[in-house]
Parts: structure tokens; C-alpha cells; sequence
């Protein structure tokens, strides 16, 4: 199958697989995503709003732990997608790598130039970045579309 002059590839589950620049720019195409950590040597995962800048996801938090995981260095997996359960179609990213800390200066920076506004209020919010080092994404789609395999 062909789609824009592309050959579209499945899985063994018969998902679509979706390339790197595919993937960027579905997380850029919405507000909310979950960020899995750790928090006391157990996982976590968190619903944040989020903007993608380039190759990265930025974020703001308060200071709690996903403010220390990015104070850490730690490796995270983001993740977001988007469903049409009703048509039974959709797609759904993951993200990995290493978060950091916005210093001041970036931070005034990026909140000039990035629409990136907290949902929720909270005091002394701080910008985290995760710099993305593997993206992999999986697109459910209709029926008639998905390969047939023997």
C-alpha cells in the first residue's frame, strides 16, 4: 500500500509502523501526553500538557518528582496517541530519553516563543526537557487498509 509516495509498513499485529517524522509531528498535534518514571524505585507515569521544540518534548512542573527525575538525569518514556473509538482507529507514540532542567535563561526564551502553558496552577513552575533519543509510533488503521497475511 501507498500512501504520499510512501510504502506504508505493518507489524505482526497488522499496525502501521510510523517513522521518526511521522511521530514528531503527532505529538506535536496534541496537548496532552504521560510521562513514565521513576519515583521511589517504582514507576510512574503522569498526564502532562506538553509542545514538542524540534527533537524534544518541554514541559512545566512544579517541584515534585518529576522535577527531581529531571534534576537526576533520569531516562523516561513519553508517551501520547489519540483514538477514534468509534471507528476503531488511532495512533499511539512513545518517546525515550533523558530529561533535564531548563536553566533560566532558556526557560525565558521558550515560554516567549512556545505556546506552553501549564493546566494546572501551581507556585515556582519550572520547565523539563526530554531530549528524545528513540521515537516509535504505531497507527491503527480502517479495516480495508490493514494487509492481509497468509
Amino acid at each position: 500500500m501507498e500512501t504520499f509516495g510512501t510504502v506504508q509498513q505493518f507489524d505482526r499485529s497488522r499496525l502501521e509502523i510510523i517513522g521518526p517524522a511521522d511521530c514528531l509531528r503527532l505529538l506535536a498535534s496534541v496537548p496532552l501526553g504521560r510521562l513514565v518514571y521513576t519515583d521511589a524505585g517504582l514507576p510512574a507515569i503522569r498526564l502532562v500538557n506538553f509542545v514538542v521544540d524540534e527533537d524534544t518534548i518541554v514541559f512545566s512542573t512544579g517541584q515534585g518528582d518529576k522535577f527531581r527525575a529531571a534534576e537526576r538525569g533520569d531516562v523516561v518514556a513519553f508517551e501520547a496517541d489519540e483514538v477514534d473509538a468509534e471507528r476503531h482507529v488511532g495512533w499511539t507514540v512513545t518517546a525515550i530519553g533523558h530529561l533535564s532542567v531548563v536553566t533560566d535563561d532558556e526557560a525565558a526564551e521558550l515560554r516567549r516563543t512556545l505556546a506552553l502553558h501549564s493546566w494546572m496552577p501551581m507556585e515556582e513552575p519550572q520547565l523539563v526537557r526530554l531530549g528524545i533519543e528513540s521515537v516509535h509510533g504505531r497507527r491503527l488503521v480502517p479495516w480495508g487498509r490493514r494487509p492481509r497475511f497468509r
